[in-house]
């Protein structure tokens, strides 16, 4: 407690909030390190002048002493380091980039930036502490926490790199406009430097999502039809009949989901921080390439709609004055987006934004103090809704489906002056197309490994492509001896499925997984399983020897006792798709390090511990048995990563008294309830694939 009795971290009333102190300490901050930045160019450029060398030429003995100064400024440790991409080629230049690659791109401009994005994450975790359980947050909170700052910058200028840590990155949306800048200040370049590619190209709606899309113009039913696109890198043009009789065209835009793969569709980490600070990006190439290919005339009427980051790339698109040289853009509206101070490049266009303050993408600011200041009553051509909405919960409340929600109930005023606004949208819809973007930039996620055939299997959540990809994921196994009485008594009732026998004892494997991007979103798992023999012809040692076939030639497997899942749709695909008993509980992991950690308070679970010294082993692929009625389905899963074995000595499991069934009583009959592993198989980084359920008749 304070003297003045208010707790630590908390607003002093009448004071201002913490998180709003800290974010303006990082802008100065941050000011700073781009004005080293600058200064650091124009030092380069002087010394690579002709005139500096000439006039060296001329006068050799201050010549060359005035070259060495600026030289020392440049190249010292910590000095001004390296010239960005926008200073002038040269010898020089060229040979400064390379020497501050070489030290990791700690200079002094990174090493002021890294003080402001300390600070900035700080802001954020006073406004949203529970982030500080994120995945992202902890791999950002890891690298800018190292020993030492110039550790510190190499870590983060990696991380900034990784493609596969931006996806885990994605969901924090506070902290995306500052890490743009500090990777501008990192890696030598600005705005993510290179020409960005797009394309676009026309496919089929499936007939479930056909029948509902909307045939009418409203603005709930352009919402409800950026909803049924989802986020795999579609969008929607709709030509409409207006009241008039007069044609004209709606571009629907989904935004990209926290954790979700983008494939090779722009809607990706890269492309949001792209089109927060320019108005060209992939996403907007890749739209604009896509109204070409409909054959929308010169001149049209365009109303441009989007959600989140579709939102930012409409409201770009509405900036440029080439699009809007070629189509006449009447309107540009954006749903959870930042709505900043953008100013469309035809003055006739209308803006509209409408933003959750709880919403971490569309208000990144995070608490405010005061209201936001209204729009000015004489500007006809802006409309901005701001309001508080019940949802608090992120990424809950950044769902367009909240939003629709919303606009209906809470904001009937609001919707109705939308609606107002889109009346010549207002009218039969007379062709609709869906168009996939691509990015040729980059690969497909996950090429090669997953890039692979897929197809669409029935839930009660929807259509889930099967097999399931798991693009970053971390894992422990932890692996302990058991009685083979206690473990063939948690099986089902049939004879014909018996625990492998590894000398006198069973096997039991309790996992945890951190899945981090998948196709079925991130989600964190706990599951209990027991080595089983071949359900037919069962042989001693089986299990061993299985070790050395393909996984899809294996006769033996890991029949699935218990399973946790964090969310609802894992849970649904590993009930109906794998026939596994699962249960969706609240649980946390991180297991990317050599430190583990996984805690259910729901299960009552905690497992703890650090991983001694490791060998490395095969990658872990494996079948899992489930049941599905009278039938065994039997999974494989495929895996690719660095997976270690690592003795279990450091490891232990807690289970509090009050655990929560069936999890905690299948531990205690085992006796794992308060053991420690034999081994550990870990894997701090991996991909993998989960194929559909084939059901065995036994």
């Amino acid at each position: 407690m304070r003297a003045d009795g208010t707790e630590p971290g908390r607003p002093v009333p009448g004071g201002p909030h913490p998180g709003n102190v800290l974010r303006d300490c990082a802008r100065d901050v941050l000011e700073i390190a781009e004005g080293i930045r600058a200064v650091s160019e124009r030092t380069a450029t002087t010394l690579s002048a002709p005139d500096l060398t000439a006039a060296t030429r001329r006068h050799p003995r201050t010549g060359l002493a005035g070259c060495w100064a600026l030289l020392r400024a440049l190249t010292a440790k910590p000095g001004l380091g390296g010239p960005t991409g926008t200073a002038p080629r040269s010898g020089i230049t060229r040979a400064l980039r390379l020497a501050d690659r070489a030290r990791g791109g700690a200079n002094l401009a990174a090493l002021v930036a890294l003080t402001s994005l300390r600070l900035r994450i700080t802001a954020v975790l006073a406004d949203h502490p529970e982030l500080a359980r994120t995945p992202g947050m902890r791999l950002l909170t890891r690298a800018v926490t190292a020993d030492r700052d110039e550790d510190a910058v190499r870590a983060l200028r990696a991380l900034l790199r990784d493609r596969t840590a931006q996806r885990a990155l994605s969901g924090l949306a506070p902290l995306i406009s500052e890490l743009l800048a500090v990777c501008a200040l990192l890696d030598g370049r600005s705005e993510g430097g290179g020409t960005p590619e797009g394309g676009a190209e026309a496919v089929d709606l499936t007939d479930q999502r056909r029948r509902i899309i909307a045939t009418e113009g409203s603005l709930l039913g352009f919402l409800r039809n950026i909803e049924a696109l989802s986020t795999d890198g579609r969008i929607l043009v709709q030509n409409v009949r207006g009241p008039d009789g007069v044609v004209r065209y709606v571009v629907q835009a989904p935004g990209a989901a926290p954790g979700r793969p983008r494939y090779d569709a722009p809607q990706d980490l890269v492309g949001a921080w792209r089109d927060l600070r320019a108005t060209d990006s992939p996403y907007t190439r890749s739209l604009v390439r896509a109204l070409a290919a409909h054959g929308i005339p010169r001149g049209a009427e365009l109303a441009l709609i989007g959600h989140s980051e579709g939102g930012n790339a409409v409201l770009n698109l509405a900036q440029d004055e080439d699009f809007c040289r070629t189509y006449r853009v009447t309107h540009a509206i954006a749903v959870g987006s930042p709505a900043g101070d953008r100013k469309p490049a035809d003055p006739r266009t209308w803006i509209a934004t409408v933003t959750n303050q709880y919403d971490l993408v569309a208000a990144p600011e995070g608490h405010r103090t005061e209201p936001a200041a209204p729009a000015d009553p004489a500007d006809t051509t802006r409309y901005h809704v701001e309001y508080a909405g019940p949802t608090r919960e992120f990424p809950l409340c950044h769902r367009l489906r909240e939003y629709i929600e919303h606009l209906r109930t809470l904001l009937p005023v609001a919707r109705a002056d939308l609606d107002e606004a889109l009346a010549p949208y207002r009218g039969p819809v007379v062709r609709t197309q869906a168009y996939r973007l691509k990015d040729h930039a980059h690969p497909p996620a996950g090429h090669p490994f997953l890039t692979l055939a897929t197809a669409p299997v029935r839930t009660t959540v929807g259509p889930v492509d099967v097999p399931v990809r798991y693009y970053d994921s971390a894992a422990a196994h932890l692996c302990f001896p058991v009685d083979p009485a206690a473990a063939r008594s948690l099986l089902p009732d049939a004879d014909w499925l018996t625990p492998s026998r590894l000398g006198p004892r069973a096997l039991a494997v309790l996992s945890l997984h951190e899945h981090r991007c998948t196709t079925i979103g991130p989600y964190t798992e706990i599951a209990l399983s027991v080595l089983v023999d071949d359900l037919w012809r069962p042989r001693p040692y089986d299990a061993v020897t299985d070790l050395l076939r393909r996984v899809d030639l294996r006769r033996t497997g890991r029949y699935v006792l218990s399973l946790a899942v964090t969310t609802e749709a894992a849970r649904v695909v590993a009930q109906e798709v794998w026939g596994q008993p699962v249960l969706r509980m609240r649980a946390e992991a991180d297991l990317t390090g050599r430190e583990i950690r996984a805690r259910s308070e729901d299960l009552g679970l905690v497992v703890e511990g650090r991983l001694g010294p490791g060998v490395r082993c095969p990658d872990a692929d494996r079948a899992l048995y489930g049941r599905r009625g009278t039938g065994t389905v039997r999974t494989l899963v495929r895996a690719h990563g660095r997976l270690r074995l690592h003795p279990g000595a450091g490891v232990r499991v807690r289970l509090d008294t009050a655990a929560a069934e069936p999890l905690a009583g299948q531990l205690r009959r085992l006796g794992i309830d308060a053991a420690r592993p034999l081994f550990v198989l870990a894997c701090p980084q991996f991909m993998a694939h989960r194929g559909g359920g084939a059901e065995l008749a036994r």
